[in-house]
């Protein structure tokens, strides 16, 4: 029996954004979670088959700490790449992430990151698209997801599987076991957006110096 590829991914982001409820999507992880007491962290191993072979993800995602303003640094340590999750929903969960990115990329430098505004299939969209640019600053990855929905689940972990194996060929080839959708996302909505953020990208970015 081959060793599977594990790497350790980091989820962060202000509470309430979803984090948990995007993990639990994922069948598997939901069986087989690990709870680290002492760091207040459940480990979800997330496995996906690729056309390469398996990959897995050992999620960590935190009990609800970050409340208290942060997460030790032995939550990061040696973490192999990462998700910074906010709600597209909650403007200040957008306004916190370059605080996370800074703690993420403080301890675990020059990791995969794809940042993921959760909560699409919810109409009230407060962060729009054009609104969205921390990631072209920070050359991240960018999603609009739904955990709820299943909007978009396996594209940040096929996104960081091909950066951390290094081939952009690499596929999922067949669908993790998701729990079934709790609400549907507007497919024409979900096409507008797409077609805004690709306009936003097209962009130049603001000039700023607020970055200090």
């Amino acid at each position: 029996m081959a060793e599977v590829p594990t790497f350790k991914l980091v989820l962060v982001g202000d509470g309430g954004t979803g984090k948990t409820t995007f993990v639990k999507r994922h069948l598997t992880g939901e069986f087989e979670k690990k709870y680290i007491a002492t760091l207040g962290v459940e480990v979800h191993p997330l496995g996906f088959h690729t056309n390469f072979g398996p990959i897995c993800f050992n999620t960590w995602d935190t009990a609800g700490q970050e409340k208290f303003g942060g997460l030790r640094d032995g939550y990061y340590i040696n973490g192999q790449c990462g998700i910074i999750m906010f709600d597209l929903t909650s403007r200040i969960t957008y306004k916190n992430v370059p605080n996370w990115h800074r703690d993420l990329v403080r301890v675990c430098e020059n990791i995969p990151i794809v940042l993921c505004g959760n909560k699409v299939d919810i109409k009230e969209r407060k962060v729009k698209p054009k609104s969205i640019d921390f990631h072209r600053k920070k050359s991240l990855q960018y999603y609009d997801i739904s955990a709820k929905s299943n909007y978009n689940f396996e594209k940040p972990f096929l996104w960081l599987a091909r950066k951390l194996v290094g081939n952009a060929a690499l596929e999922f080839v067949a669908s993790p076991a998701l729990a079934p959708a709790e609400v549907e996302v507007d497919e024409q909505l979900a096409q507008q957006y797409a077609a805004e953020l690709d306009s936003a990208a097209a962009q130049p970015l603001p000039e700023e110096d607020d970055d200090l």
